[in-house]
């Protein structure tokens, strides 16, 4: 069975044309499973076949092929035009997948007497003019509030013909007293006064509102030179409406009919942000995201979603503004820009600006509504950025406090899933060091820290961060060796002076960029080790000077001592408590000579 559908193969490979155009691989079910188009089918259906593939995918497709199909195509543009339709079609299980796949609305002149102007998402050839897609209802309906502050329309769905209007077969009605439109129903407009209203409306939703804006101009002062300031005062907040909306959609005005193309990517997804511009407005902006099936190179992808966009929003340009060259040639006299500086730069930052909020929040939506995948994002980010072994779920820092060398203290921080395990801090007492040496101090709670782990068979952390440069990071790899655990936990050291991490052996440190979410992961962890290790270190301190402090007073025994020290915490707050709070707790007596100790 298996020869055979090898020889069937191999018969295919042998006769396939070294042509453009586009091929299909079916499974053991006759089942489409991918599509795709090539310059030269014979060398690209081929290569699946006599070629050792990088991507275990790949190898995974091609083990499921059992017979191939093609078709043949004059032009590239063509082909990937006829791959898109296919993968819409038949949904391939190893084709990238467009996410958001929906009709899109358009404004729609009806073909009809006296002619509606409304939004639609329905393509209906019945002789009426669409303009559009546009990317979405709020920009559909934002042009529309602007047309019908400017035009009187109707909004009546009539059947209008002469001989009806002529009969006297409708009245007006609410829309005509508010002055919203002009009553055509009742003839009390004719048909030419209306018609040159829908063509200045063609204008303006052809992106030429200029010429509108003159006319508009030139009319208003002719009515103010011959006094006629009412019908003047009309144009002129039509004219206002119209200049307010251009200024707001003018990107350049020497800028017209060009085509707008910016891409990002992820692991999962790639998105790729069009914008169409033209007499110097932004007329469409839309972004499109593809899920990823094969690892498809970005050339590829970008070439896919420039024929998706052109063909949904019906672009006319012939010059395309791209940040690289895509994998596919566009038939005519349309041309590729890659921009170097000046206005299409700009345009192409502007679109590079969107696809990449677009990217962010759609991570965002996707991690809001599952936390999980924002955790299993950022350990993956931090295994890659740090070149880790295993994914750090469990982070462990040390951090040593002392003042001079009084009262040495350690803490131990617990980071599980990125964020704080409060309930797995430690705080450790120095033992058996003597004076300010931070690197004996480190070597003494590392040693303690992990003998006490192995010997309890408790979880060991996948991560130790060392607050520290190369010396500290150095005394606690030496630890980890001892105990056999330099196989088993990574270690790196976290500088204070430009956030440098080093590695053991390693003279050369890494250094990320400053808004990397793995230093952000870092740093709270250094700082909150910190942060833990001052406060121990601080009620420690306390402790001592009060206790020092109360030994020199006579009649005061250690259970008044230990009373007063969990209450008060510190001389200077002992110091401030009045004599009647004092007696209350520990009597008269005592209060009085306490009182009279702090006193001197």
């Amino acid at each position: 069975m298996e020869t055979n559908y090898k020889n069937h193969l191999n018969l295919i490979l042998a006769t396939i044309p070294e042509k453009t155009g586009c091929y299909q691989f079916f499974d053991e079910n006759a089942t489409i499973i991918y599509v795709g188009k090539a310059k030269n089918l014979k060398r690209r259906v081929s290569s699946y076949f006599h070629k050792e593939h990088f991507y275990n995918k790949t190898r995974v497709l091609v083990k499921q092929i059992r017979d191939i199909k093609y078709i043949v195509v004059d032009l590239e543009d063509e082909a990937l035009l006829l791959e898109n339709n296919l993968i819409k079609q038949y949904r391939p299980r190893y084709n990238v997948l467009l996410k958001d796949d929906k009709t899109y609305p358009s404004i729609v002149i009806k073909n009809e007497y006296f002619s509606r102007v409304f939004h639609t998402r329905n393509i209906i050839k019945d002789g009426s003019q669409y303009f559009g897609p546009y990317a979405s209802t709020y920009i559909v309906k934002t042009m529309l509030q602007m047309i019908k502050s400017i035009y009187k329309l109707r909004t009546c769905k009539y059947p209008l013909t002469p001989e009806s209007i002529a009969k006297g077969r409708y009245k007006v009605c609410l829309e005509y007293h508010i002055k919203r439109c002009n009553a055509p129903c009742a003839g009390l407009i004719s048909l030419e006064e209306y018609n040159e209203q829908i063509s200045e409306i063609k204008d303006i939703l052809k992106g030429n509102s200029s010429r509108i804006t003159n006319l508009l101009l030139a009319q208003m002062k002719y009515l103010s030179e011959k006094l006629r300031f009412e019908e003047a005062q009309i144009l002129k907040e039509k004219y206002e409406v119209l200049e307010n909306y251009r200024s707001r959609a003018t990107v350049t005005p020497l800028l017209h009919n060009i085509d707008v193309f910016s891409f990002d990517e992820n692991d999962k997804s790639a998105y790729i942000n069009y914008m169409y511009i033209g007499n110097g407005a932004v007329v469409h902006v839309y972004t499109i995201e593809y899920k990823k099936k094969l690892d498809e190179p970005k050339e590829e992808l970008l070439g896919l979603g420039i024929i998706e966009m052109r063909e949904r929003f019906n672009s006319p340009a012939r010059e395309i503004i791209v940040p690289f060259l895509p994998d596919v040639e566009i038939s005519g006299q349309t041309v590729y820009t890659i921009p170097q500086k000046g206005d299409k730069k700009k345009l192409l930052n502007l679109s590079l600006q969107n696809v990449k909020q677009y990217k962010v929040d759609s991570l965002k939506k996707a991690e809001k509504f599952n936390p999980e995948q924002r955790t299993a994002r950022l350990l993956k980010t931090m295994q890659d950025d740090l070149h880790l072994p295993f994914l750090p779920m469990h982070i462990e820092c040390f951090d040593n406090s002392n003042i001079q060398g009084t009262n040495p203290v350690a803490a131990c921080v617990v980071f599980k899933k990125a964020k704080p395990s409060k309930n797995d801090y430690r705080h450790y007492h120095i033992k058996t060091v003597v004076g300010p040496d931070d690197f004996a101090s480190m070597e003494e709670v590392v040693t303690r820290r992990y003998t006490r782990l192995l010997e309890e068979n408790l979880p060991l952390p996948q991560l130790i961060v060392v607050d520290g440069g190369k010396g500290q990071l150095n005394i606690a790899t030496t630890v980890l060796k001892k105990l056999n655990l330099q196989d088993k936990i990574a270690i790196i050291g976290l500088a204070k002076r430009l956030e440098e991490i080093f590695y053991p052996d390693d003279p050369v440190p890494l250094i990320l960029d400053k808004t990397s979410e793995t230093l952000k992961i870092i740093q709270h962890l250094r700082d909150e080790a910190h942060r833990f290790g001052i406060t121990f270190h601080r009620d420690v301190r306390s402790k001592k000077q009060i206790v020092s402090e109360i030994d020199t007073i006579k009649g005061i025994g250690e259970k008044t001592k230990t009373i007063l020290l969990n209450k008060y915490k510190s001389i200077k707050r002992l110091q401030e408590v009045p004599l009647s709070e004092l007696t209350e707790l520990i009597g008269r007596s005592k209060a009085e000579i306490l009182k009279k100790g702090l006193e001197k």
